[in-house]
């Protein structure tokens, strides 16, 4: 089966949109439902990693790496339906999130320590 290539989050949003149109799946995409779903995602994702080390887990085999990719997709899946049922712009929310994570992080603050926000004396 060939598989059209989607190479921007507003086609990605509009495929996902129309695969659960068609399925008349909309019914139970409601928010809470979805974000239920996309902690399950996650949770098949940890899995994968669950009792490796931090050596494997970099390298991964190509079964494994397969595997984690699907899960992968299975998020960006369920993030990308979230997000259009609850009309955020995914893109402008990373921008500012990460703007945000600038102030609270200052680089020549923080450089290579990983406290929480809070433990820094900014």
């Amino acid at each position: 089966m060939a598989h059209a290539k989607i190479d921007d989050l507003e086609a990605l949003r509009q495929r996902v949109a129309a695969f659960a149109a068609a399925r008349d799946w909309d019914q139970f995409h409601a928010p809470k439902n979805l974000a239920m779903a996309l902690i399950a995602e996650c949770a098949e994702l940890v899995e994968h990693f669950q009792w490796l080390s931090e050596e494997q887990s970099a390298s991964l085999t190509r079964e494994k790496k397969a595997a984690v990719r699907l899960e992968l997709a299975d998020i960006l899946i369920y993030l990308v339906r979230i997000s259009d049922k609850l009309n955020i712009d995914l893109l402008a929310a990373a921008g500012e999130k990460i703007a945000i994570n600038e102030e609270r992080y200052p680089a020549e603050k923080v450089r290579g320590d990983a406290r929480r926000a809070g433990e820094y004396e900014i």
